[in-house]
């Protein structure tokens, strides 16, 4: 970045290390902070919306739907997160490549499984080869924020389920009573009263999905947990002209620092939320909660 960078050789102390934080691999490393940042704000209201339509689901009065809200929180919340997320990947990304292999080379007379391969044409595959790379980080990322959806929202979907049975039942009946609707007295009555009991298992699940983020490398997105372990290793000339010894410390100690501040910072943002929703509130639950906060 700067001139005086050419020859690495000739630099000390301060110059050197100006010359080493601003190399392309350090700068991608930056960048890796903000697709962190962006799975996270994004994975979040999708997996609300996930969790919603579970709830809706395990309460449905239409037993096949209410069985298939059940089956979805207790199958997902039921199997370990990292297996999920090696398992789901592979399977959504095969089958997406199927489908389209099928549309695509209806002539295709050879096997798609051969042993422990899985070969469709080249038209099939997604995204395609001839591809920018910035295509392939997006399908990626896509994948990525479509599974933290699927098992965050079975945990969201749970504490929805839980939020609307803590309803007091009399505010529904008399909801009934004044002449509202199932849907009416849903969406004006048990909704709105809902999110204060909710709020705190949710806030639950925002930590646990900042927690989480790491496990992106294993959907093939180069998270800041790659970026720190590959750049803070000794002498790899592959990520770096600046050779310098083992400082993966202090790369995982600079991501320490960042999780616990972007935790505390959502601790003071949930407060306010929780102080915002409770205002009003004429519930038990509500002003207890009002007042610990």
């Amino acid at each position: 970045m700067f001139g005086f960078c050419e020859d690495p050789s000739t630099l000390s102390n301060l110059p050197w290390m100006a010359c080493y934080l601003t190399t392309g691999k350090q700068f991608l490393f930056y960048g890796s902070f903000l697709t962190v940042l962006a799975l996270i704000f994004i994975t979040a209201p999708v997996a609300l919306i996930f969790g919603f339509g579970g709830a809706m689901a395990a309460r449905s009065p239409i037993l096949p739907l209410r069985w298939f809200g059940k089956i979805y929180v207790a199958m997902v919340r039921g199997v370990p997160d990292i297996v999920y997320f090696m398992f789901f990947v592979i399977a959504l990304d095969q089958g997406l490549e199927w489908i389209r292999h099928q549309i695509k080379c209806p002539d295709w007379d050879a096997p798609i499984r051969q042993g422990n391969d899985f070969i469709v044409c080249a038209q099939a595959k997604l995204p395609l080869s001839t591809s920018p790379q910035v295509w392939h980080e997006v399908y990626n990322f896509s994948l990525a924020v479509f599974t933290f959806g699927i098992v965050f929202g079975a945990f969201a979907a749970n504490v929805l389920y839980g939020a609307m049975r803590a309803v007091p039942r009399a505010q529904m009946e008399t909801a009934e009573a004044y002449g509202m609707t199932p849907r009416q007295s849903f969406w004006r009555i048990l909704v709105p009263q809902m999110w204060m009991y909710a709020l705190p298992g949710l806030s639950n699940l925002w930590m646990i999905l900042i927690k989480a983020t790491p496990l992106l490398f294993l959907l093939g997105v180069e998270d800041i947990v790659y970026w720190a372990r590959e750049l803070g290793g000794s002498a790899n000339p592959r990520f770096t002209a600046y050779p310098h010894p083992d400082w993966r410390l202090w790369y995982f100690i600079g991501l320490l620092v960042f999780y616990l501040a972007f935790t505390r910072v959502s601790e003071i943002v949930l407060a306010r939320i929780t102080r915002r929703l409770s205002h009003g509130q004429g519930t038990l639950g509500g002003v207890r909660q009002g007042k610990a906060a």
